[in-house]
């Protein structure tokens, strides 16, 4: 098969047999995605059956157990690492909060980081907080025009100081892919690591860690169609550098250190459902790869494919609007940005475009999405901010074209 089966995809998807639910074109993707059947029979079968403490020799503890166990080494083939180099926790905001708490002491005063003002809040806030405790905070700003990052930009900022470079692998509103290999290539050089956030980049690519030589790796779970839970890769040679965040008798045991906290267990075992879903996808598209990751590879090809697709008529109507500004770039090409589309108009208000998409039932957004520091560089109000659509791979050439019907109609 060369093309997405989006018969066999949706199928998967109980909210699609939902008539209320159905009737709704889901464009808020980038908010939190549907979750196939995979994932609901795991969260119903273990909130039925191994509902309780894991780690015991009792039947349903053992149930529990293995379940976790299962969902760390999925994930770990997904991301090509190491079972241990995998966390759960409640986001990835609580994630990355715990994380700089876990590296600060690693660092002496007037060390430096670099954050962006494109990302999300969740990998700026705990960075920016650290200049309190004598960390020299340094940001890599976004064109204002564009909303993207120009690369050469970061080399006036990295010096020999420098200790971290966080960055989106694409913004929930800009959605331009940043080019994390080379980004993480400069930190390097210096001895610095790189923490990158791609909560609004996974949903759409396959993710190989080891590929991208980053040392952090942000993923939640929500949005890439499993459970409400935040994952974290995290390289094994900088996390047995950290201090443990967990229980004191967790010291010398790394795997704890950044789960302060009790994890929720059936959510963590049901986040293995995300990859049988990818197994029964990939399968009906006759990808039989051996490697997990290798087959996602090809799977996200497909569904990169179908994705180009449903973006380009949005982006070739908004450019016909002289009065819209895009934020981003505005290539439909899968390889340079995700299927998220923001935009905003000088001539009606961002909530009054999503209101007639509401009353279509278009699910979608309108606002700053928690990337606050972005819309101001744009020169935007920050409780009117953009419109927001995303798409993802389950969603339809004719859920597209209603949206650009109202689009049309309004702007």
């Amino acid at each position: 098969m060369t093309t997405l089966d989006l018969d066999i995809v949706r199928a998967q998807f109980p909210s699609f047999a939902n008539p209320d639910t159905a009737s709704w074109a889901h464009l808020e993707n980038a908010g939190g995605s549907y979750c196939p059947v995979q994932v609901v029979d795991l969260v119903t079968d273990l909130f039925a059956h191994a509902k309780c403490q894991p780690r015991w020799g009792f039947g349903p503890s053992v149930a529990a157990t293995e379940a976790m166990d299962r969902a760390r080494l999925v994930m770990a083939e997904l991301f090509n690492c190491r079972e241990h180099e995998i966390h759960f926790g409640p986001s990835t905001s609580q994630n990355t909060y715990v994380l700089a708490k876990a590296m600060r002491p690693l660092w002496d005063e007037g060390d430096e980081i670099v954050v962006t003002d494109q990302d999300h809040e969740a990998n700026q806030g705990a960075w920016r907080r650290l200049a309190d405790s004598g960390i020299t905070v340094k940001e890599w700003q976004v064109d204002p025009a564009t909303g993207l990052l120009d690369e050469s930009a970061l080399d006036e900022l990295i010096s020999e100081r420098t200790r971290l470079v966080a960055v989106c692998h694409a913004s929930n509103i800009a959605a331009t892919i940043n080019p994390v290999r080379s980004i993480a290539d400069r930190i390097h050089a210096v001895g610095g690591h790189i923490v990158v956030d791609g909560v609004s980049y996974a949903p759409h690519s396959a993710v190989d860690v080891a590929e991208l030589d980053c040392d952090i790796y942000l993923y939640s779970m929500y949005k890439t169609y499993g459970p409400h839970v935040g994952l974290m890769y995290t390289r094994a040679s900088v996390l047995e550098q950290m201090t443990n965040q967990g229980h004191y008798f967790k010291e010398g045991h790394p795997e704890g250190y950044l789960t302060p906290a009790g994890p929720d267990h059936a959510m963590i075992g049901a986040a293995a459902g995300v990859a049988d879903y990818y197994d029964v996808v990939a399968a009906a598209h006759g990808i039989d790869a051996p490697v997990r990751l290798d087959r996602a590879k090809a799977l996200f090809e497909l569904f990169g494919e179908h994705e180009e697709t449903l973006m380009a008529p949005v982006l070739d109507l908004l450019e016909t609007k002289d009065d819209v500004t895009l934020v981003g770039a505005r290539s439909a090409d899968h390889s340079v940005r995700a299927p998220t589309i923001s935009f905003h108009t000088t001539k009606r208000s961002s909530a009054s475009v999503y209101e007639a998409l509401i009353a279509a039932r278009i699910s979608c957004g309108h606002g700053n999405f928690y990337a606050h520091r972005l819309l101001g560089a744009l020169g935007l109000d920050l409780d009117d901010g953009v419109v927001r659509l995303s798409a993802v791979h389950y969603n339809t050439a004719e859920e597209m074209a209603r949206a650009c019907q109202v689009l049309d109609e309004v702007l």
